[in-house]
């Protein structure tokens, strides 16, 4: 049999699909959008009056293979673009001559195995039987034509394909786990958070996870005090005069809010930028303020269109760990290394190992002289270079308005997200004409560093959430140890006593008093992913110790209550890095 590459595979197995979809449903008018190859398969937007379900997908990719039995040949079939158009006009077929419209080749080309044909630059495999077996019709989702929310919405057959067996197994093993660890999933399981009809994009934080989210917070301010930032407020809304001063009204207005207040027009703010450009102007600041670290938990809201919305990850109201740094251009290598420090002390603490660091080069389009430019280039790479750590440069890929550092971090599944950010900015200091005065007392324009660690809290705590299965470490977990009564009656009162203990020094434990069996509570507080279950009886109590057990292991210990209760004071501890401990 003949080699075909990983890509050609997709794209004929693409077609393969498109075939049988059309073979499952002889009599239903459909037509076919793009089906394009992605990364570990393909998919395929197709228009068709009914709803496709999971049973649908399961007949197609058996008639997938009844088309590989046959062995159809596939010949590439080209035409003048004149010849296309007629083509497909004859079928009533709007899509592909949409399609066809807008390309500029002269030549068009098609790929046709039996009564199916579409169109494809290729290539393709020589006949059907030769396409691997190795794929999986995986889920159905809503796509509207070219990602434009104005067309027709289409329904998009999601597929993994691969040249191996086991890579398709591994694949689907990897599915499976994100799927067991989907934060929307547990989210629900765990009564952290869920979203109501009445506001979408935003989420409801519970009790349990209110308390995750603001001990998040609590954690970066505990990071800030050691590295010098100061902590400020900003307004809510704001009139749009800022936003026109800023920039944003005019490249950014469609993802902003807008109210009317006494017949003027103000903005939800969805960034804390401008507040803090305010705040520098308002006083007058010397070299020897500077840098000047100003953070935000402010909150921001952002119109997203609907159909971009996906659980914790997208949504139109969230708060960022944001700071801005205000200082000269010559202490900016000093503050990214601080800053390098300070990302990487925080990550590994959450239990990111795998991170990546990328530095993007001035774009085509941008602001400001080629002279400040290799200034900060190189402020940037010189910093990365010291700090020892390997970085990616992605030429051309900074923001208009200055180079910056995207960093990336691997959660426990190996899905790589990007977190932090550090974005050097000449044009707002310009555009809110910023000074301070230098060391000659002269003024001087400072440079802004645009800074977040973890970036969207809603956003991470939906990705921390996954990269833990929603095993919270000891610190971050809302209930840190159960203690469980072996009989109510005859042990409850000293639970009760055990718990004081813990109480004082500051833990987070609860009795299970429910009348239930013992087996049926260890099921259900491993359900709830709790840190330590403790059980006492009269052995414990005599002996002055507690039964320990461990989320996720099988067998549990005896411990001295005092060394228990030693052990969770120093667990607990871990709310600060080790290297501030």
């Amino acid at each position: 049999m003949a080699k075909f590459d990983l890509d050609t595979i997709r794209h004929s197995t693409a077609h393969l699909m498109a075939q049988a979809v059309s073979r499952v449903f002889p009599d239903e008018k459909i037509q076919f959008g793009v089906g394009p190859v992605i990364s570990n398969g393909f998919y395929y937007d197709i228009d068709i009056n009914i709803r496709l379900t999971n049973e649908d997908l399961a007949n197609i990719e058996s008639q997938m293979h009844d088309i590989i039995k046959e062995d159809l040949e596939v010949k590439r079939v080209e035409m003048s673009k004149a010849e296309a158009l007629e083509f497909w006009k004859k079928r009533e077929d709007i899509l592909k001559i949409e399609l066809i419209e807008g390309f500029d080749d002269e030549t068009i080309s098609s790929y046709q195995q039996g009564e199916f044909i579409d169109l494809c630059r290729g290539p393709h495999v020589e006949r059907t039987g030769q396409i691997p077996t190795h794929f999986k019709l995986l889920s159905i989702a809503g796509a509207y034509w070219k990602g434009d929310s104005s067309n027709k919405m289409l329904q998009r057959i999601y597929a993994a394909c691969f040249s191996d067996r086991k890579e398709l197994k591994k694949y689907l093993n990897f599915l499976e786990e994100a799927k067991k660890r989907d934060h929307r999933k547990l989210g629900k399981e765990l009564e952290l958070f869920h979203f109501e009809q009445v506001a979408p994009g935003s989420p409801f934080f519970m009790p349990k996870g209110a308390f995750i989210y603001n001990q998040l917070v609590e954690f970066i301010r505990r990071v800030y005090d050691k590295y010098g930032y100061s902590e400020v407020i900003t307004p809510q809304i704001l009139d749009t005069e800022l936003w026109h001063t800023s920039g944003h009204y005019e490249n950014y207005q469609e993802n902003m809010f807008f109210t009317m207040v006494e017949d003027r027009e103000y903005a939800v703010k969805p960034m804390n930028c401008p507040c803090h450009m305010l705040m520098f102007k308002h006083y007058h600041y010397s070299y020897r303020d500077l840098p000047l670290r100003f953070a935000d938990f402010g909150r921001l809201h952002r119109n997203e269109a609907s159909g971009s919305l996906a659980g914790l990850t997208r949504v139109r109201t969230f708060c960022q760990d944001d700071a801005h740094v205000f200082l000269p251009i010559d202490k900016i290598e000093e503050e990214i290394l601080n800053l390098m420090d300070m990302f990487f002390t925080c990550y590994d603490h959450f239990g990111f190992k795998d991170v990546k660091i990328n530095l993007s080069t001035r774009p085509e389009k941008r602001v400001g002289n080629d002279e400040t430019w290799d200034l900060a280039e190189n402020a940037l790479k010189n910093a990365l270079d010291k700090s020892g750590k390997t970085y990616h440069i992605k030429e051309g890929d900074g923001a208009f308005y200055g180079p910056k550092i995207d960093v990336e971090i691997a959660d426990a599944i190996q899905r790589y997200y990007q977190l932090g950010t550090i974005q050097l900015d000449f044009q707002l200091p310009e555009r809110f004409n910023l000074k301070f005065t230098n060391s000659e007392g002269a003024e001087e324009r400072p440079v802004v560093i645009h800074r977040a660690l973890l970036g969207s809290l809603e956003r991470f705590f939906g990705i921390y959430l996954e990269h833990v299965g929603g095993a919270y470490p000891f610190w971050l977990a809302p209930t840190q140890a159960v203690i469980v009564p072996v009989n109510n009656d005859s042990h409850l009162e000293h639970c009760i006593k055990i718990k004081s203990q813990f109480d004082n020094a500051g833990l987070r434990v609860t009795i299970d008093e429910r009348n239930e069996s013992m087996g049926y509570k260890t099921r259900q507080i491993q359900k709830s992913k709790i840190p330590f279950m403790l059980v006492i009886g009269d052995k414990e109590i005599e002996s002055n110790t507690v039964n320990m057990r461990a989320y996720g292991e099988k067998k549990s210990n005896s411990i001295d209550l005092l060394s228990c209760l030693e052990n969770f004071i120093n667990l607990d501890k871990e709310k600060l890095p080790k290297k501030f401990r």
